[in-house]
């Protein structure tokens, strides 16, 4: 299947991979939220679309079929690094390459800027992303490092900050 990749634009953005990973009640943030985050002078992250021909559509109608959003950050062991936050495929475009063609422009952008690493997590069900990865040289660190996926909540954020130390 022919497709095309390219950098993203505001109008661009989706509701679909929330569903995919079995989450929508968890998407908090607006389109309003990304289009202010992403599409700004100093962006907090990147994005890359793959698009199909019009006569290839999508059953909804839709030529935009994919996604990577991705965004920078710093290991004190590695130095700059790339973390992929989503990247996702329509289910009926799945298999024609455009996966493959979304990681491998992410990983150009990532070598492009001179960052050591590219990151991601993965849903501990997801095997078949699982198994995506490590079939192009990724490494699953949960068990070899023994690394753990930590986060604070907007709760958690609110109640350790207001513990910061006055000056």
């Amino acid at each position: 299947m022919n497709f095309n990749i390219r950098d993203a634009t505001k109008e661009d953005c989706k509701d679909e991979l929330a569903l995919y990973e079995k989450m929508p009640d968890q998407v908090k943030i607006s389109h309003e939220d990304l289009e202010r985050d992403g599409f700004c002078p100093n962006p907090c992250f990147g994005c890359l679309i793959a698009e199909v021909p019009e006569e290839n559509k999508s059953k909804e109608g839709f030529t935009t079929v994919g996604y990577a959003l991705y965004f920078y950050t710093y290991s004190t062991r590695k130095g700059r690094a790339v973390h992929l936050e989503d990247l996702y495929v329509m289910p009926e475009f799945r298999g024609f390459g455009i996966g493959k063609g979304l990681l491998s422009n992410v990983a150009k952008v990532t070598k492009e800027k001179q960052c050591a690493l590219l990151q991601l997590s993965v849903l501990d069900w997801n095997t078949p992303s699982r198994d995506f990865y490590a079939a192009r040289g990724a490494q699953d660190l949960t068990v070899t490092e023994g690394l753990h996926l930590i986060r604070f909540d907007e709760q958690s954020l609110d109640d350790l900050g207001n513990d910061a130390p006055k000056n």
